[in-house]
């Protein structure tokens, strides 16, 4: 039987989704499926620019139909529903990153554009969107990185109405084809953040000059200049602070998507681990008749399924958000640093496992080893995320509030909130249900109660440890504690999408043995930091546990890694 947890393109059917939805995922996996893997592989090694895909994606109208609000649109099946979306992003990492690059690219050029009160410059991007063209987000500069305080794109006044803008950007993936690239600078005869400015160029207009791809791919991560380009009153999508407030709510919204195409990575590239491993014969025994081998492999899958189910539970808080529910903002950093380094120790224990195999050039786990790096290093480090979810963890864990229920939301809405965000500040005041619930109703699954000891002591380090002033300056010490109340968070959201979709215990009790063995992982890191007091380095020897162990479970669950061995591969 067919692990139903994992994306397989033989049984893919994605039934609860509108009958449009369901055929254009379905469209999407077969046109890689009939490309098959050695065009796949020979594409992502020639670094060939994605015109064939992109061409595909125009026929269908994918791209229009999937990134175009409802109020935008002129067909009832065009929405911004970020559950289709995160369907298709795990599609695309499943073949390749670069395909979902292209995509991404064009959801973050589209944010500020779709945010805009400028009626003309969305209907000049509903026009383009529907003729199949892509979209960049122009934020990123050489010096600064994303450092918007320090933009040195100048727009300098024309005096009439308009500016002319001088200046370079780095790092824009889709700068060298968008037909909109949303442009963040500031002007010359303002200081401060009244100064920002948002605006739509075109790469294709003569005053703006592509340098270069910065990187040696198929994605074209371009550096661009602007010299003395003309900018009329019909390009300036934001002024002031609201251009400041959307380039950090189109961010917001591009990160989520880091998660599941990590996820799909993960998926293709345990395909063929598994597959290898089993029928390899290593000193007259299949290599998965080793323990380690088996370990590791269960330990992968686990944590593959945490992946999944955190992910899917925080599409229903993104698309149930709204001014008085903005719990998004905890779960959206978490998918980008959580799940996309969770992705990162997935591809790291299969590759333990397969070894030389996995630098070999016909096999997809090679750029799947490559490409998993870059996701947790994409919107904002693991570092700046996790720095952030820290403004969280207060409110999080020792004051919850009531707050209503968000159900599964695979229904066919327009998630409009995410482009009237409002202003990007307030996250100290974000309130939030009490997490205990989710463990509460778990509590008989041995390592969900094992590691509810670990979340309490968490709890108890925040009320009599917590770091003092002087520490609160210590950032490497931050991040170690940063790293627990992420795992507390992870475990929450994964225990309330169990509960959703009734899934086997055997999994949920293995994969919490993994949470805990992590949390001990931190704790006693933390317990080794320079600048750890007594009492902290006597919290974290006290919050180490040791898994609940049950070699039938696992055994049943290596039956289900088994079962992946033959499951998919595709086809040549």
């Amino acid at each position: 039987m067919a692990d139903q947890l994992l994306f397989n393109p033989r049984t893919y059917d994605p039934a609860h989704f509108d009958p449009e939805t369901r055929r254009l995922l379905r469209a999407t996996v077969d046109w890689f499926e009939a490309r098959g893997k050695r065009r796949l592989i020979e594409d992502y090694r020639s670094r060939v620019w994605l015109e064939d895909f992109l061409a595909f994606a125009a026929k269908e109208g994918l791209f229009a139909t999937f990134l175009t609000p409802a109020a935008e649109g002129g067909r009832p099946d065009q929405r911004w529903d970020t559950a289709r979306i995160a369907a298709l992003n795990e599609i695309f990492g499943f073949y390749g990153l670069d395909y979902w690059y292209a995509w991404q690219v064009t959801i973050l050029g589209l944010g500020p554009v779709w945010q805009s009160g400028n009626a003309g410059a969305r209907a000049r991007a509903n026009e383009l969107l529907a003729q199949g063209e892509v979209f960049a987000f122009g934020l990123s500069e050489k010096s600064h990185g994303a450092d918007i305080y320090s933009t040195d794109m100048l727009l300098e006044p024309d005096g009439e109405g308009g500016f002319r803008a001088t200046g370079s950007k780095y790092y824009i993936g889709n700068g060298n084809a968008a037909g909109i690239v949303s442009v963040f600078g500031r002007r010359t005869d303002i200081e401060g953040p009244d100064g920002y400015v948002f605006f739509a160029a075109d790469s294709r207009h003569p005053a703006y000059h592509l340098v270069k791809n910065v990187v040696d791919s198929s994605k074209y991560v371009s550096e661009f200049r602007l010299e003395d380009y003309p900018v009329g009153p019909d390009d300036v999508l934001h002024t002031g602070r609201a251009a400041f407030d959307a380039a950090l709510n189109t961010v917001n919204v591009g990160k989520f998507n880091l998660c599941t195409a990590s996820i799909g990575i993960c998926e293709h590239a345990m395909y063929e681990a598994v597959t290898h491993a089993h029928n390899r014969i290593l000193y007259g025994r299949p290599v998965t008749a080793f323990p380690h081998v088996r370990r590791e492999l269960i330990d992968a899958y686990v944590r593959l399924v945490g992946m999944k189910l955190f992910s899917d539970r925080a599409v229903d808080y993104f698309r149930s958000a709204g001014p008085d529910d903005r719990r998004y903002l905890l779960f959206n950093p978490m998918t980008k640093m959580k799940v996309t380094t969770e992705g990162e120790k997935v591809i790291d224990l299969m590759w333990d496992v397969i070894a030389a195999k996995g630098f070999e050039k016909d096999n997809y786990f090679a750029q799947a080893a490559i490409e998993i790096r870059s996701l947790p290093k994409l919107e904002g480090t693991v570092h700046v995320n996790l720095a952030l979810i820290l403004k969280f963890m207060r409110n999080h864990l020792l004051d919850p509030v009531d707050q209503p229920r968000v159900p599964t939301r695979l229904d066919a809405a327009d998630d409009a909130f995410l482009f009237r965000q409002g202003p990007a500040r307030g996250l100290g005041s974000i309130r939030f249900h009490d997490w205990r619930a989710a463990f509460d109703a778990c509590a008989g699954v041995p390592n969900v109660a094992r590691f509810r000891e670990q979340a309490d002591a968490l709890c108890a380090f925040v009320t009599t440890a917590a770091p003092d002033e002087r520490q609160s300056r210590d950032l490497d010490l931050l991040l170690a504690v940063g790293q627990l109340f992420a795992l507390v968070v992870h475990g929450q959201l994964i225990l309330e999408q169990a509960a959703l979709t009734g899934l086997d215990e055997d999994v949920l009790d293995e994969l919490f043995s993994v949470l805990v063995r992590d949390f001990s992982g931190h704790a006693v890191d933390l317990h080794g930091k320079d600048s750890a007091t007594e009492r902290q380095q006597s919290w974290a020897l006290d919050a180490i546990r040791r898994p609940v162990v049950d070699e039938a479970r696992s055994g049943r669950v290596w039956e289900r890694v088994e079962a992946l061995s033959g499951a998919y591969e595709m086809a040549p």
